[in-house]
């Protein structure tokens, strides 16, 4: 059949379910699986539809596009918006808006006024935001990732998720990283507390009262916190992490999972470790990947409870703060449940690295027929 990259992207979106039960998007599927190079005998039987339904609908869209997915006998009255602008905006939504419109993301506006140009079809704005509720697509919101490139990835993703769900009976499995360049940031003029209706406020502007980094090791069992700070980021701050880390656990073997930083494989991180004659196992997360350091998540908490919102007149001060969270933290303390298993993980950074070349592919498809126009 030879889809272009356009007809596949609108064809994807209105794809739903993978067996046949009469709607557009089984039958979108249908056209992206013979496109794929399935036979139609294979359609047939994957979908659990007819093979005399397999060829109309092939043909349909052959003859027609994607409007001609449309059953003709659809029962009720027809739609007000075609089909095929429906799967226009919700493809256009998942690219990136052409470069002439000036904008980095769509908007409901500027999503309507694109198709009433390009199509002459008028949609409105609240028919747009309804489009994209249905199909749970936000524009607006933007996350962020990362695909680990470290060659040893599977091997370490099992090493690391093997203590979290089946830690050693008897041995001990800690969680290290360090929050560098915490500021203590001080306003220039007294908050106004929050209020009945009125929110607290801070003026924008602050000073700048030095910083501090701070090291923490999390069990992963209690969730219990040993945090160690300093004024500096160097390996003699993170041993010294380490060092209470041991006195904490006298005579059990400790297992610590922590990132590839650099005092984490300095040399003289390297001749503590083997000091230790086998009682201090560390573990690396994959390069790339240190989210699967549960420690972040407790970074994350320090952050939002404290250090993001907080004022603070010097270091000092800040570290007080800083000391009396993880004193209150540690009286009530709860581990993190981790319920990922390593087998998940992997098959969905697999999944979204098929993606990515899927997308490296398809951007490679439209230059080179660009070129050619």
């Amino acid at each position: 059949m030879g889809l272009s990259a356009q007809d596949r992207t609108e064809l994807q979106a209105v794809v739903g379910s993978g067996s046949y039960d009469g709607s557009v998007a089984s039958r979108a599927q249908m056209v992206l699986w013979h496109d794929e190079g399935c036979r139609k005998k294979e359609i047939a039987e994957i979908s659990g539809a007819s093979r005399p339904t397999v060829d109309k609908w092939l043909a349909r869209y052959e003859q027609f596009g994607l409007e001609g997915l449309v059953s003709m006998m659809s029962p009720g009255g027809p739609r007000q918006i075609p089909d095929r602008i429906r799967a226009k905006v919700l493809a256009l939504t998942r690219a990136t808006p052409p470069s002439a419109l000036g904008i980095s993301h769509w908007s409901s506006t500027e999503m309507a006024r694109y198709i009433k140009k390009t199509e002459g079809v008028y949609v409105s704005q609240t028919w747009v935001s309804r489009l994209w509720r249905e199909n749970g697509l936000k524009p607006w919101q933007q996350g962020t990732f990362k695909i680990s490139r470290d060659p040893h990835f599977e091997d370490k993703v099992h090493d690391v998720v093997g203590l979290y769900l089946d830690p050693p009976e008897g041995e001990v499995v800690v969680s290290v990283d360090a929050k560098s360049g915490i500021q203590a940031l001080d306003r220039t003029q007294p908050l106004l507390p929050i209020d009945f209706g009125k929110t607290q406020k801070r003026t924008f502007d602050y000073a700048r009262m030095g910083t501090t980094d701070l090291y923490a090791a999390m069990d992963i069992r209690t969730g219990k916190v040993i945090t160690s700070l300093a004024h500096t980021h160097a390996t003699p701050d993170f041993l010294r992490l380490m060092k209470k880390v041991v006195a904490a656990y006298p005579g059990q073997k400790v297992h610590v999972v922590l990132d590839n930083a650099s005092v984490h494989l300095s040399s003289d991180t390297e001749k503590w470790l083997a000091k230790q004659d086998g009682k201090v196992v560390f573990h690396f997360t994959p390069t790339g990947a240190s989210w699967m350091n549960q420690i972040e998540i407790w970074n994350g908490i320090i952050t939002w409870k404290l250090i993001r919102c907080g004022t603070f007149s010097s270091v000092k001060a800040l570290n007080r703060e800083i000391e009396s969270f993880v004193k209150h933290w540690n009286s009530d303390c709860k581990p993190i449940k981790w319920t990922a298993t390593a087998e998940e993980i992997i098959g969905k950074v697999r999944a979204v690295t098929a993606r990515m070349e899927a997308l490296l592919r398809a951007t490679e498809i439209d230059d080179v027929a660009r070129q050619a126009a």
